[in-house]
């Protein structure tokens, strides 16, 4: 994980008041200013409407218990971070900045809700879109000219497959294009997009920084520059005016949440390293995806005879006992799924890939669980 790195004092008091390594600013990020008999912990604010004359006039507007939440992300990715009310509606905020009429350049191999908003837009005549691969660090780069955003998720999602943000990101500011990362699954512990020159980071904050799978929530997270806060203004504009805002409560939940991220990712990270070497090993896995780093697991099902390994992707996902068959990632229970099975998955994903969102729990009783599913399957 990263090493120690100044608190920025624009975020007090909500923020740790001393350089700390991002395990403790997890912890000790987005609290109340200490005072003798203070709470510890921020309070939900429950209002729509507030007295006239002060710093905000309605809750679309803002609400203090999303406060908290922002400066702590925003601390860990060494900006300043914006709540909304899902992952996909940061990633329409993103895409906002777009004119019309605009070029976007993404991976082919993407999460299937960003592919199939771009897609929409392609169809209405609203973007442009040039799908890449993101490994391809050429290919990027061509596709770059006259391009408005360059569109990265690194590791990507569910191939697994990481791109050279900070090459890319020179290359698309000097195409005059504008950098967004979707850090949902590296999280700011493992990479901060913004040190590489990236002018806006993406999360789906109900995954890891929430961890608990309670919460659908998302962010933004910007530069506390000049150019970034102006992207900050511009964002923050579309969430008021579209209306995307979280509820206090989830913001709080989160915020809760992210007090142990450090612990969650420390042990699902051990956990991901060993499962894929146990997993490159069994005769019913024909490919392990995984980047070395990280808690998401990928494997292509071997198919028996002359299938393609669909049948036998369901049968492992549908077999476990302790991993949960569901569709999302990143919280302490260990999931599994078979992505083509979801509308809009792109045809890059193989029919017999299984994403693994590898949890907290004994790696020995994962491991137990998923051998006899794929034991199961003859």
């Amino acid at each position: 994980m990263n090493d120690s790195h100044p608190v920025d004092d624009h975020a007090a008091p909500h923020t740790a008041p001393v350089a700390v390594s991002p395990r403790t600013r997890v912890v000790a990020a987005g609290r109340p200013e200490r005072a003798p008999g203070a709470a510890l912990n921020p309070p939900v604010t429950f209002t729509s409407t507030y007295i006239a004359d002060g710093p905000t006039n309605y809750a679309r507007v803002d609400n203090p218990t999303w406060t908290p939440f922002e400066e702590a992300v925003g601390g860990l990715e060494g900006g300043e971070a914006l709540l909304y009310s899902s992952g996909m509606a940061a990633v329409s905020a993103v895409l906002a900045l777009v004119p019309t009429g605009g070029v976007v350049v993404a991976p082919a191999a993407a999460y299937n809700g960003v592919v199939v908003l771009l897609t929409e837009a392609v169809a209405a005549g609203r973007l442009e879109v040039r799908w890449v691969d993101v490994t391809d660090a050429d290919a990027v780069v061509e596709a770059l000219t006259g391009a408005d955003l360059l569109w990265l998720e690194s590791p990507t999602n569910p191939l697994l497959d990481v791109a050279d943000i900070a090459g890319l990101t020179l290359a698309a500011h000097e195409a005059g294009a504008l950098v967004a990362v979707d850090n949902t699954f590296a999280t700011p512990l493992l990479q901060r997009p913004l040190e590489d020159g990236v002018d806006i980071v993406v999360h789906s904050a109900t995954k890891y920084l929430a961890g608990h799978s309670d919460v659908i929530l998302g962010l933004t997270v910007t530069a506390a520059d000049e150019p970034g806060r102006a992207l900050r203004e511009r964002t923050a504009r579309h969430r008021t005016l579209g209306g995307a805002i979280a509820g206090p409560m989830e913001a709080w939940l989160a915020l809760r949440g992210l007090r142990t991220l450090a612990l969650r990712l420390e042990r699902s990270c051990a956990n991901a390293a060993d499962l894929a070497a146990r997993l490159a090993d069994h005769p019913r896995i024909a490919r392990v995806r995984y980047p070395g780093w990280g808690a998401i697991v990928s494997v292509d099902v071997a198919g028996t005879g002359d299938g393609d390994g669909a049948l036998e992707a369901e049968t492992l996902a549908s077999g476990t006992r302790i991993w949960s068959h569901s569709t999302s990632l990143g919280g302490v229970e260990s999931q599994l799924e078979r992505r083509r099975r979801q509308p809009g998955e792109p045809e890059t994903t193989p029919v017999n890939l299984v994403r693994m969102s590898v949890g907290v729990e004994d790696v020995d009783d994962l491991w137990t669980d998923l051998r006899q599913a794929l034991d199961a399957i003859g």
